[in-house]
């Protein structure tokens, strides 16, 4: 039926009137796009790694000249709030650890602590040369050669200490592996 917009009376459409021959069956849009037609379809592990990269929560884990950096990449000028990442003290709900500084043993129990505290999943940046391989205090006898002796590491940010541009460049690094690991996970 057909309604004519002049007058709102129908108006009964005849059997076969605007059929054009050779044209073929067309196809009906889905229903999906007639219900939204503005949304976006995609697996569920993208969405996630998509969610998870775009709202990382750091436990800042200072232990020297580089927490300074750290810090100021919190700060306004640099600000990562931008890119969706908080600082949270607690490990209960962070998910991103980033170790800045001179890993001691003495250390080393609290830092293997904390990551167990951490929800999976979780991430760890290893920031500066001191955290990553030992830095000047290389085979000192109470300094770890490295924060992966103790826990995984996902991310180095070279640098002593490395500037807060490094830190952010190594924090969209660890997003990106997050965005890879979801597309990796769909694909098994």
């Amino acid at each position: 039926m057909e309604v004519n917009n002049k007058q709102f009376i129908p108006t009964e459409k005849l059997l076969g009137e605007g059929y054009e021959s050779q044209k073929g069956n067309n196809l009906t849009d889905s229903v999906l796009n007639k219900v939204l037609p503005n949304a976006l379809t995609a697996k569920s592990d993208e969405l996630f790694a998509l969610a998870r990269k775009s709202s990382l929560w750091t436990l800042s884990f200072g232990l020297a000249c580089c927490a300074i950096e750290m810090i100021s990449t919190h700060a306004s000028h640099h600000d990562v709030d931008r890119f969706g990442i908080v600082t949270w003290p607690s490990p209960r709900q962070a998910d991103v650890m980033i170790v800045a500084g001179t890993v001691v043993k003495k250390m080393a129990d609290p830092i293997k602590l904390l990551y167990e505290q951490m929800p999976d999943p979780k991430w760890v940046i290893a920031m500066g040369s001191c955290a990553t391989n030992g830095g000047p205090y290389y085979k000192s006898y109470s300094v770890v050669m490295g924060v992966d002796h103790l826990i995984p590491v996902d991310v180095y940010v070279p640098g002593c200490p490395p500037r807060p541009e490094a830190l952010m460049y190594g924090i969209l690094q660890l997003q990106e592996k997050i965005k890879l690991d979801g597309q990796s996970r769909t694909t098994k």
